[in-house]
């Protein structure tokens, strides 16, 4: 059986005219196996809460085994240094994030139940966890930052490629029962 854990919601502020001053993403744990999977570690901001989550939870930070950035922006990445155990995922066309980080080149199947997605859009390198548990949940990352642009169906506000980025809403539309958005609680789909 496959779990999650969100440990800690992300947000977003942005003033009256919708000026981005601040970000911190989401993170999960994916319980997949013996596979112990963090997808995204928020930023530098989020260590807290994320320290919380993990003495709540009874599991240590080093026996996460996977670490997945659905992309490199540093509202995503700031924290991967309290998972020296993890092997690293990131998908190309991103920052580069050092020797150690496993370049994702497309989809791929992470481990039984767990599959890495391209879902650009956002940026070249955004992908998403696809996951098939008692639900169909996908951890969307800023392809789908918050649950308002999937209710909206409206892209990122910060964007490299609009078409690019509602086809990657649509394919998550269309498997997903539940989402959890880089920058919020996860929400029911159907």
């Amino acid at each position: 059986m496959i779990g999650l854990d969100v440990l800690a919601v992300g947000y977003l502020v942005r003033d009256e005219d919708h000026n981005l001053l601040e970000a911190h993403s989401t993170s999960t744990l994916v319980r997949a196996g013996d596979s112990m999977i963090v997808v995204d570690t928020s930023s530098k901001f989020m260590r807290p809460a994320l320290k919380t989550s993990f003495r709540d939870l009874g599991i240590f930070p080093k026996d996460v085994d996977t670490v997945v950035l659905t992309h490199s922006h540093s509202d995503h990445v700031g924290n991967i240094d309290m998972f020296p155990n993890a092997e690293i995922y990131v998908q190309a066309g991103g920052a580069d994030l050092g020797a150690d980080v496993n370049v994702v080149e497309g989809d791929m199947q992470l481990c039984s139940g767990v599959r890495l997605v391209h879902t650009p859009g956002h940026s070249d390198d955004s992908m998403s966890v696809f996951i098939e548990a008692d639900r169909a949940y996908v951890i969307a990352g800023d392809a789908i930052p918050t649950e308002d642009n999937y209710r909206r169906m409206v892209p990122p506000g910060i964007c490299n490629d609009r078409e690019a980025a509602m086809e990657s809403i649509k394919s998550i539309a269309n498997f997903a029962d539940v989402i959890v958005p880089g920058h919020g609680f996860p929400f029911m789909t159907r």
